[in-house]
């Protein structure tokens, strides 16, 4: 018998009640065991986001996501507009530290605009 048949009839025949409960008990609890260590994690539900319409309300208040991960992307799209692959951590730090200073005055204005405006078109 493996540790998730279960049987009323007792393994041996010396076995009483009250330790054919404990031993079904203690099976139960390792099949349960079992299953929670080999079912598959529950799926999250995918997001996207249009970041041409997040705003600098949202960017600077953490309300769509970490404002650094959405700098980052945006970097990598003007970057990659250009075909420049190639990263000063450095400077985009100071960049990202211009438009954020921006979106907090700004906050009606989407981040897109704000990188436009602060660090030029095209940057």
């Amino acid at each position: 018998m493996t540790i998730c048949e279960f049987s009323d009839a007792p393994d041996r025949q010396s076995m009483n009640r009250g330790t054919r409960l404990s031993t079904t008990a203690l099976r139960l609890a390792g099949c349960g065991l079992l299953a929670a260590l080999f079912s598959p994690p529950l799926a999250r539900g995918q997001v996207t986001l249009d970041v041409a319409k997040i705003t600098c309300e949202q960017f600077v208040l953490y309300k769509v996501a970490n404002p650094d991960y959405i700098a980052l992307w945006i970097s990598g799209y003007y970057n990659g507009k250009r075909d420049n692959t190639m990263i000063d951590i450095e400077a985009l730090k100071a960049d990202v530290g211009k438009v954020r200073d921006y979106c907090r005055q700004n906050f009606t204005v989407t981040v897109m605009q704000a990188v436009q405006t602060v660090l030029g078109a095209g940057k």
